[in-house]
């Protein structure tokens, strides 16, 4: 191989890493993105929800005692709320749906009735998944130094193979592969 072949090789290789770089920082910028408008969008459905059921209270289309009944379930979302933002129980493996009801002092039943109609995760246990799959996404980008068994077990997942499948399932990648993604090159 001559010199020339060498150093034409060598300038492709620049050229290669460069678009390899530029594709990786164009990756994160997508994940982080969809991360972000998926945020959004379900603060968006979560939003327009609540005001279609306060202009159908304005508006009095609803039978009095039903109208109550909605704005008490907009109320006690605003619970859900505060108190999942506040004490951050979905952490815990253990903690389940009945706990959700427990710690607003509902019935399982009444907080079922409630998600149904209220939110856009179908079951309380889906919402508690997705808190704790987000908080997962969260703790592979800010904690890089905490193996991945460790953030299964901290995020309420409990294994490796919860949280690898419910991250496959949410972005369509590993927990490894979405860490590298933040990772700088040497």
């Amino acid at each position: 191989m001559t010199n020339e072949e060498i150093e034409r090789l060598k300038a492709e290789n620049a050229s290669l890493r460069q678009e390899l770089e530029r594709l990786k920082n164009e990756i994160i910028r997508l994940v982080s993105r969809n991360l972000d408008i998926s945020e959004r969008l379900e603060e968006d459905v979560e939003l327009r929800r609540r005001a279609e059921v306060a202009r159908e209270l304005f508006e009095g289309n609803l039978e009095r005692q039903r109208n109550a009944d909605l704005q008490d379930d907009a109320q006690l979302m605003g619970l859900i709320e505060l108190r999942v933002e506040a004490e951050r129980p979905h952490l815990k493996a253990d903690f389940s749906s009945a706990d959700l009801a427990h710690l607003l002092g509902v019935s399982q039943e009444r907080l079922n009735r409630l998600f149904r109609h209220q939110s856009i995760h179908r079951t309380p246990e889906a919402y508690i998944d997705n808190l704790r799959v987000l908080a997962a996404l969260r703790m592979l980008r800010e904690k890089p130094q905490w193996t991945i068994a460790a953030i299964a077990e901290e995020c309420g997942l409990g294994n490796i193979r919860t949280l690898q499948r419910r991250v496959q399932e949410v972005i369509g990648m590993t927990p490894a592969q979405y860490r590298q993604m933040f990772v700088p090159e040497e």
